[in-house]
C-alpha cells in the first residue's frame, strides 16, 4: 500500500509541476520579434524606395516626405509617388530618422527605438543603418 501511495504522490508531484511550467512559460518569454523586425523591414523598403527615386532624379531625396510629394525644386524625373500609403513609423509611434550626408551621396535610416532617442539597450537600441551609392 506505501509504494501505491509513493506512486501516487510523485506522479502528482510531476502533475503540478507540468502545470506550473505550462501556466508561467508564456509569461517568461519575451515576444519582441516583431518590434524588431518591423523596422528593419521598414527601413529595407524605405531604402528601396530612396533608391528608385534616385535612379529617377540623379540624387537621394533631401526628405522621406519627397518620396510621397513632388519636391519643388530639383525633381525632374520625378516619377511618384514612390509610396502608396503614408511614411511609416517605427512599433513605437517615433518617425524615422532620415539623414543625408553632405555630399549627398550617402543616407541613413533609423529607428531610436522606444526612447526615440540614439543609443540604447532592448527596446531603446537604434535599428537602422547607412548606405552609400551602390550598396
Amino acid at each position: 500500500m506505501k509504494s501505491g501511495v509513493n506512486w501516487l504522490v510523485a506522479a502528482f508531484g510531476i502533475f503540478v509541476g507540468m502545470l506550473v511550467f505550462i501556466l508561467l512559460t508564456p509569461r517568461m518569454v519575451r515576444h519582441d520579434g516583431p518590434r524588431r523586425s518591423k523596422p528593419a523591414s521598414d527601413i529595407s523598403s524605405l531604402r528601396g524606395m530612396v533608391q528608385i527615386y534616385r535612379q529617377d532624379i540623379g540624387h537621394y531625396p533631401e526628405t522621406l516626405a519627397d518620396l510621397r510629394t513632388k519636391p519643388a525644386i530639383g525633381a525632374t524625373g520625378w516619377r511618384g509617388p514612390y509610396m502608396d500609403t503614408d511614411i511609416p513609423s517605427d512599433p513605437w509611434g517615433n518617425e524615422y530618422d532620415y539623414q543625408l550626408s553632405s555630399d549627398g551621396e550617402k543616407f541613413s535610416i533609423i529607428s531610436y527605438g522606444r526612447d526615440g532617442a540614439p543609443g540604447g539597450e532592448g527596446d531603446d537600441a537604434d535599428i537602422g543603418r547607412e548606405v552609400s551609392e551602390g550598396s
